[in-house]
């Protein structure tokens, strides 16, 4: 392995701008992954490795022998990159997979996570790390707000943006594909016609559907949703964290 210990090399250069940049991931086509966790959840998933990065003193994996070139960092190059300071030991960049609505697998019982205008890469991540543990069948994000890769969401979704298979298009089109393919599609919103989560069924194949905080979901998901159910909250509080709301219905929908 070729050994590396200034910030000047151009791969760091690249690798910083990759780890730090949405355009540059997005123009490069590549992202990157910290710790052998992700990454071996990601090589589950079939995706592509282009680099490795290890820091000084750890021997190359043979797992990840020929899946790309790897580079040996010194301790202090590696640590002052490292998202996870002093807990990892390689990190590796990997090519970006396309996330199109045509590429989900659909069948009769798929349960599907539908996401409006996420901004906040933390919920993302706990979104997916949710949706996965909770054994749904894919996620969908209509009207992406923020790039899929962003390190954060890898980082909070402890991998679970490479378990679930994941779809993005705008909500127009999302809503297209849900009725094409049959969904009943179930909106969680403060609305005045909004039941109690526990009091409603839930039919399969089922779209539950959030939108944000702040906002709440695009008024055209009101006219193509068969039912809006709500999640009670005790005066003073008037709202859930999404990512709490979204794991609180989906395994409450696991269950029935």
């Amino acid at each position: 392995m070729k050994y590396i210990s200034s910030t000047q090399n151009p791969l760091i250069k690249k690798l910083s701008l990759l780890m730090s940049k949405s355009r540059v991931r997005k123009k490069e086509g590549c992202f990157v992954v910290a710790g052998k966790r992700e990454l071996n959840r990601a090589l589950e998933m079939d995706y592509q490795i282009v680099t490795l990065f290890y820091r000084e003193g750890h021997e190359e994996d043979s797992i990840y022998q020929d899946l790309g070139e790897a580079f040996e960092l010194s301790a202090k190059l590696f640590d002052r990159i490292s998202m996870r300071s002093g807990s990892e030991e390689i990190i590796a960049i990997l090519k970006v997979k396309s996330h199109t609505l045509e590429e989900l697998f659909i069948s009769n019982q798929d349960r599907v996570l539908v996401v409006e205008a996420p901004e906040k890469p933390g919920n993302i991540g706990a979104l997916l790390r949710t949706a996965a543990a909770a054994n749904w069948e894919a996620v969908i994000i209509a009207n992406p707000k923020t790039d899929l890769y962003h390190p954060q969401i890898i980082r909070n979704s402890m991998g679970g943006v490479f378990s679930i298979p994941i779809a993005a298009d705008d909500s127009e089109k999302v809503i297209s594909f849900l009725e094409k393919n049959n969904f009943n599609i179930t909106a969680a919103a403060l609305h005045n016609e909004a039941k109690h989560y526990k009091r409603v069924k839930y039919q399969r194949p089922l779209a539950l559907v959030f939108g944000t905080e702040d906002k709440g979901l695009d008024p055209i998901w009101f006219k193509k949703v068969q039912q809006i159910v709500k999640i009670p909250v005790k005066f003073p509080i008037d709202s859930l964290n999404l990512s709490v709301s979204a794991g609180i219905l989906m395994y409450h929908c696991g269950e029935q």
